[in-house]
């Protein structure tokens, strides 16, 4: 039986939580610029016509004959450590390297914040040298690509390896029954926060023209605002936040790192133990490279399939931001009532049916698209945020950010199947439509794969206290 000394040290415990969860949930905030604006909005175009600039005057500097003014891949070969391929090229073939970066270093970091439990100040570290660097990118102009492609993959790393850390926190501020709510929350508000900066972005840049701006300073103005965005709200969580374990080792300096690599070891070896942890995260990597290759195409779709023009595209970009809002605290809100795990396979039977709609919406029907923006939008945050809680109740305790690592690693070296199906199908067809009508295999084989996922068994495997529903 409980004393009222109990009752007011489990009172007390509950605020601490509480208030660690409110700053927790502003990290998702500070972050979400980096994905949406930068890479997603500005980054690739900008970096792209600096590269084309850069080859143009490299063909007038050697008298060949220069390439065509608005083609990046006619005769506008750049050349970066003895590799040359049209500028055009450029961003995908950054984006495939500052991946594979990732996938080297992100289970280091993992691992090192595991070992050492100093999480909160990697947070702040990471955070803050990427906020840094994603400024820098505004120092990226004329014919200078290649400090933009140093600058990008810094910062992508620092935020790669900042979410790691980020999601690492869950199991430690929310109990099972807490851990829902609190990831739907965070990444709510974190579409808000990066719709608002989005838009503050894109109200610059379609006034350039009043502000006596060019284009390529509005880029650059939205990388300063995409950095200082970033370092600002992470003070929130940094003030809120603290340490909950003890270190595993007592290394200190650069011993730190080989610390790390053993860590790792460790872990990996282990991880064969927990086969339906491993289960839950390989289903969760088919049907979450369906949802980014739709959030990454959708734009492509609208322009090329459906005709639609920049200010249509840009539309539904921001609907898809504000509406995301709505669907993470809608996800959590259902979540709390029937369970994680059923409310995510209902979850993939709505992706399935605005996949659907998406094929069926005629050229030029912009009502229709934004319907589908809005369909999106209601799914796309809240799936991930439950998974993203869900998968923190099968991890083993005390090596909570290096299985966030291989979860963010396994996230990143499996998102080029859904792009390649979609490429491969537009190719086949000579359509973009049944293209994307293609990418609902990844929900029908999540949703199968799902229902065989024994979740509390996998829960129970590892150590960890069962949540009412799950």
């Amino acid at each position: 039986m409980k004393s009222k000394g109990d009752d007011a040290a489990d009172a007390d415990n509950a605020g601490r939580r509480k208030k660690e969860q409110r700053g927790w949930v502003w990290y998702d905030v500070a972050n979400s610029v980096f994905p949406t604006s930068v890479i997603t909005v500005f980054l690739s175009l900008y970096l792209t016509s600096i590269a084309t600039n850069a080859a143009k005057a490299d063909t007038a500097l050697n008298g060949a004959n220069p390439c065509a003014n608005d083609n990046a891949f006619a005769n506008c070969d750049v050349t970066i450590l003895g590799l040359q391929f049209p500028s055009g090229s450029l961003w995908g073939y950054l984006l495939s390297i500052a991946t594979v970066v990732q996938v080297l270093v992100l289970p280091v970091m993992g691992a090192i914040a595991d070992r050492t439990q100093n999480k909160k100040k990697m947070l702040g570290f990471f955070a803050f040298t990427g906020s840094a660097a994603t400024i820098a990118l505004a120092a990226v102009e004329g014919t200078n690509w290649k400090l933009g492609v140093v600058f990008f993959i810094l910062a992508n790393i620092c935020y790669g390896s900042s979410v790691v850390v980020y999601y690492a926190f869950l199991p430690e501020i929310a109990t099972p029954d807490e851990r829902d709510a609190v990831s739907s929350r965070g990444w709510a508000f974190g579409y808000l926060g990066g719709g608002v900066a989005l838009a503050i972005q894109l109200g610059i840049t379609l006034s350039a023209d009043s502000l006596g701006i060019s284009s390529g300073d509005a880029a650059r103005i939205a990388f300063v605002i995409s950095g200082i965005w970033w370092a600002a709200f992470t003070i929130i969580p940094l003030r809120a936040l603290t340490e909950h374990q003890r270190p595993h080792g007592g290394e200190q300096g650069a011993s730190v790192i080989s610390a790390g690599f053993k860590e790792l070891g460790t872990t990996l070896r282990q991880a064969k133990a927990f086969p339906l942890t491993l289960a839950f995260l390989g289903t969760y990597l088919i049907y979450t490279d369906g949802i980014a290759t739709v959030a990454n195409v959708s734009a492509q779709y609208g322009s090329v399939e459906l005709k639609f023009d920049q200010q249509t595209l840009i539309t539904v970009i921001l609907i898809v931001q504000f509406v995301a809002f709505i669907g993470g605290v809608l996800h959590g809100y259902v979540a709390k009532r029937v369970g994680a795990k059923k409310t995510i396979l209902g979850s993939l039977v709505v992706w399935i049916v605005v996949i659907t709609a998406a094929f069926f919406v005629e050229a030029g029907d912009e009502t229709s698209f934004y319907l589908v923006a809005a369909g999106i939008g209601i799914v796309l945050g809240g799936t991930n945020a439950l998974s993203r809680s869900l998968f923190s109740q099968m991890v083993p305790p005390g090596r909570e950010a290096q299985y966030f690592s291989l979860y963010e690693v396994g996230e990143r070296s499996t998102s080029w199947l859904g792009p390649l199906v979609f490429a491969g199908v537009g190719q086949a067809t000579g359509s973009l439509r049944p293209a994307i009508l293609a990418l609902i295999i990844f929900f029908v084989a999540g949703f199968v794969l799902l229902i065989f996922v024994p979740v509390r068994r996998a829960i129970k495997a590892v150590g960890n206290k069962e949540p009412v529903l799950v």
